[in-house]
């Protein structure tokens, strides 16, 4: 049997950083998150200094680990030997690609089998779960602050458990006619918002699924297209007879606020958007879009005229049982600083007008 809240436990856990012991058939692993650690807490975790390192496959391979180990896929866990000089400073040189710059030299380093395939792979899901860089100390053999199965986490679903909170209404300026709904999970602390615009009727509403971007939709940054998206969408749903937007609290395309700015230090040395996602050991799209259905749902809309750019918005709510009668394109202008960023989601993503 599955627990959801033992996943939201160990997720929690790791964001304190608090050791977590992950169980799985295969065997058990606990788990210390490398930029949650201190002096204090990886002295108390591992006195000996012998725990060895877990990080992803795609940090693995720039770390030149792919003769011992193939790094095809950036998801998959790789086991690095401990050895005297790795303390928690050059832990995180490893974790961290940001700090390649800066600390260029590494290594060498030795890959060991994994102990605990299934557990490995389950904490580096975790990890990114947490909005963490996916990179661990880890022992096999000790008790973590919480206690999570694989299967705890293979079903950890926040869209299933998501419910409507509250509403009220919320003239907004793109219309004064305008209703806000909450919608949280009992594990998960962010909430999802939708702002219904309009009289609804029995035609499809116009839908904009909008991931939240706090240097976008509130800093006015150039660096993206997020901001104005936001507010010509609001205008183009206040134009229609009605719609809804949803604010989805999916920063980063799911990767967090802080490894969104990693990825924004990537690109400042020369890496594209996807290639950062990548060399930080996330997916290249880590977004949730059954939590939109799922909104939906409980709105009582089964059928949308989505505005977006993006293919996998649409795929994504008709793999969840929401019909997209109509794709309608959502057409920005461009500045000198997001060029590259619009280009790298027109040629690498699949983004079209």
């Amino acid at each position: 049997m599955t627990d959801a809240k033992a996943a939201a436990r160990a997720i929690d856990a790791l964001r304190r950083g608090w050791p977590v012991t992950v169980r799985a058939d295969s065997g058990s692993l606990t788990v210390l998150a490398v930029e949650g650690a201190d002096a204090v807490t990886l002295v108390t975790f591992d006195p000996d200094g012998q725990a060895d390192m877990l990080i992803s496959a795609a940090r693995a391979e720039t770390l030149k680990l792919t003769n011992q180990r193939a790094a095809a896929d950036p998801e998959m866990p790789v086991q690095i030997a401990r050895v005297p000089w790795i303390d928690r400073d050059v832990a995180m040189a490893i974790a961290d690609p940001v700090r390649d710059l800066a600390t260029p030299l590494k290594g060498p380093f030795h890959a060991r089998p994994l102990t605990a395939p299934d557990a490995a792979a389950t904490a580096l899901r975790l990890a990114r779960l947490a909005g963490i860089l996916p990179a661990f100390f880890v022992k096999a053999e000790a008790q973590g602050e919480a206690e999570v199965s694989t299967q705890d986490v293979a079903a950890y679903d926040d869209a299933k458990r998501l419910l409507i909170a509250t509403r009220a209404r919320l003239p907004v300026a793109a219309s004064e006619n305008a209703e806000i709904i909450a919608f949280r999970s009992p594990e998960e602390p962010r909430e999802h918002v939708a702002l219904i615009v309009g009289k609804r009727d029995a035609l499809p509403p116009v839908v904009r699924l909008h991931s939240e971007c706090l240097t976008g939709d509130v800093l006015g940054s150039l660096k993206c297209d997020c901001g104005p998206q936001l507010h010509e969408a609001l205008h183009q749903i206040a134009d229609a007879p009605w719609g809804v937007l949803l604010y989805l609290r999916q920063e980063g395309r799911g990767i967090g606020l802080v490894n969104k700015l990693r990825a924004y230090a990537l690109q400042d040395q020369g890496f594209d958007t996807v290639d950062a996602n990548v060399r930080l050991g996330f997916a290249i799209d880590a977004r949730d879009f059954s939590v939109a259905a799922r909104m939906l749902d409980l709105l009582g809309i089964d059928t949308v005229r989505l505005l977006t750019n993006n293919p996998a918005k649409v795929a994504g709510l008709e793999a969840a049982g929401v019909t997209v009668s109509e794709r309608l394109p959502l057409s920005i202008t461009s500045n000198p600083h997001n060029d590259r960023y619009l280009a790298t989601k027109r040629d690498r993503t699949g983004h079209q007008l």
